[in-house]
């Protein structure tokens, strides 16, 4: 059933998304998306409605643009419990690091393997 859960929540957060593409015309684009996302993720976060999303879902919950939102909004409410109003700050930048860490270190390592075409 973990799957299953992946699947349709994961599978209904993009469905939003290209919906709100396609419905809006060329005057939501995939940019609009990802600063949408990301702050929604942030804002039902903070308001403790994500987390059993991501009980239920998993992976479905956490990979998409909302998931990444949640991570931020974490690590900024654990950051302000460690170091107060500082970790406010530094707490979903410290959060995300690994995250942001590998996706930089494997697009590098993928630009010196594949040669583009053009």
């Amino acid at each position: 059933m973990q799957f299953f859960w992946a699947f349709v929540i994961g599978g209904a957060i993009c469905v939003i998304g290209q919906l709100l593409m396609d419905l809006t015309g060329y005057k939501f684009t995939p940019a609009h998306v990802l600063v949408t996302f990301v702050t929604v993720g942030v804002i039902i976060s903070a308001l403790g409605l994500y987390q059993p999303l991501v009980d239920l879902a998993g992976a479905g919950a956490t990979v998409p643009l909302t998931g990444f939102g949640h991570l931020l909004a974490q690590g900024a409410i654990n950051g302000v419990k460690q170091h107060g109003l500082f970790g406010a700050f530094s707490g979903g930048v410290t959060a995300a690091a690994a995250g942001i860490t590998a996706a930089v270190v494997f697009g590098y390592f993928a630009a010196l393997v594949f040669r583009p075409r053009g």
